[in-house]
């Protein structure tokens, strides 16, 4: 296929699926303004079936020209729908009339779509999906319930205006045409989906409930009138006022409100953005899983928020992005984004097509589409939660919101879930444990060889060293745990070690109980030692200095800082011996050296005139990684650290070896380059042995090259069980 044909087939595949999104969107969008201006009066049954079609052309143009361009078809939904009509009715309640009510909900629409736009340019659309799943399910059950219990007295014939309750209290008023008529959208709704689903399911019960309703004219011929007819949608414009000039009333009055009226109706406003800002994401992360694709959320909401600004200045309903729009527009073969914008302008032409014939449409008929839409919203799966021990809790928080949204309202359901969603996540904080590991300190082995510490030394330090190594976040939450883990320690230990790799958060609380637990140590002149912090924190916090500024690590206290554990045990050990302080150790000549006392006079003779001797000052390198070497190196003075670099600045601490050790093993006996850096720590003396002249050696004097192999292979078992210890001991 070359690309005028691939074009081609691209603009046919959008075209069929725009033109299914459309009919799949529309009927909901008018039975979503429908609900939302029902309450006001039962003449504005018409007026919000017009809200609901320009909602759907607005949104259905905009939001995929300022959007990412994704296939997410856009429309009045129902989170917008349940939070309006509630409003609505709250208003309606508290004596306001139908003309100042109208304007609050552009005005609430309008700011939604402002707070969605800054929500896109914050950033916080990556932020938003990541409320958790008990609340959406939730608030989205209060939801589904909301809009049955809404379109229920529809469904009845109550009189318009009445309320659920009123409904169900006066069966003499129902009116069982209607009963008739919202039963049959129902049943269509619920069955044909099962039978066909090539055209769809609300289209055919938008015709099927006309077409009840025209049958049941013929028994009562007083159903064919449309004037003041409550059971019908109604003429979408009355009066000698057009179009234009309805726009140009509503415009005015947006023009005529202050800051006042700003401020009253802001609480809804960012209610209604988040809800439908989750509404569009979700559906957003459904839609990147079926088509192997990643759309831009904070585009997306960009997007968003621009369709919905427009659709309240015209008069419209504010919506989000549409689940069951978004699957018809995938499955009848939209390819690109324009099926999302073909959707928007067939919304606009059945809008100027179509409006005489919207008139005849019974307000049962979208009762009845409503509540299976209400219906299907509700979690039925998170009823199981309640069953099982570990997720009761989970359950309890669903049931919360969702009573809160039934028997309160939406807006107070938000704010629940809000709290809810912090409880739940100091719940999952402090279940689990911020201990990762605890080691003791005979099990990690000393980096000190025979020559620089004694056996008998090592094993007496550890009992009084533990290692804490913690991860996860160390806040208000967890720092009781915290206290429950160190404070045992406190009064028998002299070094507590607080590896903080893996922690991911440290606030005020924490810090206070790590200062209780350095006092402790204080008294009986232990010392709290900190070691593997990270450089910055995912919060952007820096841990070192955080906890210099909240007077835990301070110059003249009993707790420290080191960059690694290594360094942290090696400053313990030197604490024990004072080597630290640049003691000079006793220096070894050559012959005295314990690894050649087997050796021959004439070995040790022939070793002495071989070798070199190289002064090595503090703090610069015997040898280096990466450089080529293959002699070997007799410690004759000071302190050698043997360390493998391991990324950037951090290296792994092999051994600290002193006089009469020998090193430079791996470079000798792979004839290559040297795999770890050596750094004197104070002055040191070397005698360097090159291979060259080892293998001259080593033809005369086989005793000596014994020696020398025998060492070399005893220095790499050593530190291979040193390695193999410490790795088990760390990954428990």
């Amino acid at each position: 296929m070359n690309d005028s044909d691939r074009a081609t087939a691209d603009w046919i595949g959008d075209g069929w699926g725009g033109l299914a999104a459309m009919l799949v969107a529309l009927p909901s969008a008018i039975a979503f303004g429908v609900a939302i201006f029902s309450p006001l009066a039962g003449s504005l049954a018409a007026q919000g079936a017009l809200a609901g079609m320009l909602g759907a052309m607005a949104l259905g143009i905009l939001a995929p020209l300022f959007g990412s361009r994704s296939r997410l078809i856009s429309a009045p939904s129902a989170p917008a729908a349940a939070v309006l009509a509630a409003l609505a009715a709250t208003f309606t309640g508290q004596g306001g009339d139908a003309a100042t009510i109208l304007v609050q909900i552009a005005l609430i629409g309008l700011l939604t779509g402002g707070i969605q736009i800054g929500f896109g340019f914050a950033g916080i659309g990556r932020l938003i999906k990541f409320i958790p799943y008990p609340v959406v399910s939730g608030y989205l059950s209060g939801v589904g319930l909301t809009i049955i219990g809404s379109q229920l007295p529809k469904f009845l014939g109550a009189p318009a205006g009445s309320g659920l309750l009123d409904a169900l209290r006066t069966p003499s008023a129902w009116t069982w045409q209607s009963m008739v008529v919202g039963g049959i959208v129902i049943a269509v709704m619920l069955f044909v989906p099962r039978l066909t689903r090539v055209i769809p399911a609300a289209i055919l019960a938008l015709l099927a409930g006309t077409f009840a309703y025209l049958a049941l004219a013929l028994i009562d011929p007083s159903l064919l009138t449309i004037d003041n007819n409550p059971l019908l949608i109604g003429e979408l414009h009355k009066g000698d006022a057009g179009f234009g000039a309805t726009l140009e009333q509503h415009w005015l009055a947006l023009r005529g409100l202050g800051l006042a009226d700003v401020i009253a109706v802001m609480a809804p406003a960012l209610t209604l953005a988040a809800l439908l800002s989750i509404d569009t994401l979700k559906t957003g992360l459904v839609l990147d899983t079926m088509t192997s694709s990643h759309h831009d959320p904070d585009r997306e909401l960009l997007g968003q928020g621009v369709g919905n600004i427009v659709a309240s200045v015209i008069g419209g309903v504010p919506g989000s992005g549409t689940m069951g729009a978004t699957l018809v527009n995938l499955s009848s073969g939209a390819r690109t984004w324009r099926s999302c914008l073909l959707a928007g302008v067939f919304s606009l032409l059945a809008m100027l097509l179509l409006s005489p014939l919207i008139a005849w449409v019974p307000i049962a008929t979208l009762a009845g589409i409503l509540m299976v839409i209400g219906a299907r919203m509700i979690d039925r799966h998170s009823l199981s939660f309640f069953f099982t021990p570990d997720t009761r809790l989970d359950f309890a928080v669903i049931l919360s919101v969702i009573l809160v949204a039934v028997f309160g309202n939406l807006i107070a359901a938000s704010g629940v879930g809000v709290a809810l969603a912090i409880i739940l996540f100091i719940r999952e904080q402090t279940r689990s444990s911020i201990v990762r590991h605890r080691i003791e300190g005979h099990e990690i082995v000393a980096k000190r060889t025979h020559a620089v510490q004694e056996m008998r030394g090592i094993e007496r330090e550890a009992g009084d060293i533990v290692v804490f190594e913690l991860q996860g976040s160390l806040f208000f939450g967890t720092a009781s745990q915290l206290q429950a883990a160190l404070e045992p320690e406190a009064d028998h230990r002299k070094y507590v070690l607080l590896s903080m790799r893996r922690v991911q958060s440290l606030d005020v609380t924490a810090t206070h109980v790590l200062e209780q637990i350095k006092d402790r140590l204080e008294q009986h002149s232990g010392f709290l030692v900190f070691c593997d912090i990270p450089k910055g924190l995912p919060s952007g916090l820096k841990m070192k200095r955080f906890l210099k500024e909240t007077g835990v690590v301070r110059p003249t206290n009993s707790a420290f800082t080191f960059t690694q554990l290594d360094d942290a045990l090696e400053w313990i050990e030197s604490q024990e011996e004072g080597a630290a302080s640049g003691s000079e150790a006793a220096a070894i000549e050559l012959p005295a050296m314990p690894f050649l006392a087997g050796c021959s006079a004439e070995a040790l003779s022939a070793l002495s005139a071989a070798v070199e001797i190289r002064l090595i000052k503090a703090g610069k390198k015997v040898f280096k990684a990466g450089t080529d070497g293959d002699a070997l190196f007799f410690i004759r003075r000071g302190l050698i650290k043997l360390t493998v670099p391991i990324h950037k600045k951090e290296s792994y601490h092999l051994a600290t070896c002193g006089p009469g050790d020998l090193i430079g093993d791996m470079g000798f006996m792979e004839v290559g380059r040297q795999a770890m850096d050596a750094v004197a720590l104070i002055d040191a003396d070397v005698y360097v042995l090159p291979r060259e002249r080892f293998e001259v050696l080593a033809v005369d004097h086989g005793d000596l090259s014994v020696a020398l192999i025998g060492t070399l292979a005893h220095n790499l078992a050593v530190r291979l069980h040193a390695a193999i210890t410490e790795v088990q001991v760390l990954r428990g």
